[in-house]
């Protein structure tokens, strides 16, 4: 937990001081929310990347950062806007290209300090020294890491998850809910995950596509959380399942995790998921039915010929390494189809 965390209704009228506590002067601005970028003091903002950031956006926001020459970042938005901004910081003060980071500890190089402002909640990228990002040749995903990526602050302020449209709301905050679900079994769980993922989920399955204040506010802290939880306990195989549908048929993150996690929670059969909910799958299912999604790989319009090579794509990420049962992506899949 490396970041100082302002959290409340009305916080992030405060950006501008926290940011002059930090000594910015030159600040980039990494943000696709024009509603709440408008007026932010900052030296350049950057907008040109798209709902999964790749290696040529970050390219492209270093660059402005050059130009502008930038002492500082600050990234408001969504995980996309979050995770750009650590990807620009990487390249643009440690040099390379973001494939070299590809994996935790690359950075050599001190990196400029952040400020991250969620307007979702879902992803928890504010809370983690790691920034997903594809690249732009292989729309691969590509987890690059390092803790000096991690932000300096972080601004929780609910009241920016108030306009979120239904269907983002409903995606972002089934990816929380899968976080902390994924990190409650995997290898890598401890005392310190464990506490953060059973906050998180309470949090959370209690509050998902919900409105008022409470839930607002209980939406954003959770899934903060439960990116505090991955960064101490990384993912599984409803994660590793998810990446090849965004890359190869542009599904959105959130729609492929309501199709595969209850299949995974199913597939894994671990004891320890009846303290999260005694008949957890079935939970899963119903929340992701009553948000309107999916229910099937079928019904996304994906071939059953298809699965075998999505099955390899899923067995080469990183994700996949922590799940409690050894991944076999090719029974998921067809449990899901």
């Amino acid at each position: 937990m490396s970041a100082r965390v302002v959290q409340g209704f009305g916080t992030f009228g405060r950006l501008k001081e926290l940011a002059s506590e930090l000594g910015f002067a030159r600040p980039l601005l990494v943000s696709d929310v024009p509603a709440y970028a408008a007026g932010v003091p900052c030296e350049a903002w950057f907008a040109d990347f798209a709902a999964n950031p790749d290696s040529a956006a970050a390219e492209r926001g270093r660059d402005l950062a050059v130009q502008a020459q930038a002492d500082s970042i600050i990234a408001i938005g969504g995980g996309s806007s979050l995770d750009c901004a650590k990807a620009i910081n990487f390249v643009l003060t440690n040099g390379g290209r973001i494939q070299d980071y590809r994996g935790y500890g690359k950075a050599r190089k001190p990196m400029l300090p952040m400020i991250g402002v969620p307007t979702t909640s879902g992803t928890g990228s504010e809370a983690q020294s790691y920034t997903v990002i594809s690249d732009a040749e292989t729309k691969t995903k590509m987890a690059c890491g390092d803790p000096k990526a991690a932000f300096a602050i972080v601004i929780l302020d609910p009241d920016l998850t108030r306009s979120v449209p239904e269907n983002v709301r409903a995606a972002s905050g089934f990816d929380a809910i899968a976080h902390t679900v994924e990190t409650f079994v995997t290898t890598r769980r401890n005392a310190l995950s464990l506490a953060f993922t059973r906050e998180g989920w309470k949090r959370l399955a209690g509050s998902y596509m919900k409105t008022d204040d409470k839930s607002l506010e209980d939406m954003q802290v959770g899934a903060y959380l439960a990116g505090l939880a991955i960064e101490n306990s990384m993912l599984g195989a409803a994660h590793a399942c998810s990446n090849p549908l965004t890359k190869n048929y542009g599904i959105v993150h959130g729609t492929a995790l309501a199709v595969l996690l209850p299949h995974v929670v199913r597939w894994n059969n671990c004891a320890e998921y009846h303290e999260l909910h005694p008949d957890l799958p079935g939970y899963l299912r119903g929340i992701a039915n009553d948000s309107g999604f999916p229910s099937s790989l079928a019904e996304l319009g994906i071939a059953k010929g298809d699965l075998p090579r999505l099955a390899q794509e899923a067995s080469e990420q990183w994700t996949g390494r922590f799940n409690p049962r050894p991944l076999n992506a090719l029974e998921i899949y067809e449990c899901a189809w």
